[in-house]
């Protein structure tokens, strides 16, 4: 059966289409891969002129990480750092 030319035809048309699919695969990978250095590359910009203006970037990055964040778990969160700073006396 193996040496049946047909068989190898069907098998190596069949490797074409994966190695074909294969490639696109990592493709895709690598154009978003590419496309996320160009975004962290302006994102860096953003800070660095955020910077030049006078903002406090490690403050504007926790501000932005609270913006992902839901209400409820901002609140719940504070609620506990000032439980244990009071338990701590630094209030």
């Amino acid at each position: 059966m193996r040496d049946d030319p047909d068989f190898r035809k069907h098998n190596q048309d069949a490797y074409q289409v994966t190695a074909d699919e294969l490639r696109q695969f990592i493709e895709r990978w690598e154009q978003l891969d590419a496309e996320k250095k160009d975004i962290t590359e302006q994102q860096k910009e953003v800070m660095a002129e955020a910077k030049g203006r006078g903002y406090d970037t490690k403050v504007i990055r926790k501000v932005i990480a609270l913006r992902k964040r839901k209400p409820d778990e901002i609140a719940e969160e504070e609620a506990v750092l000032e439980m244990y700073k009071a338990a701590l006396g630094m209030t």
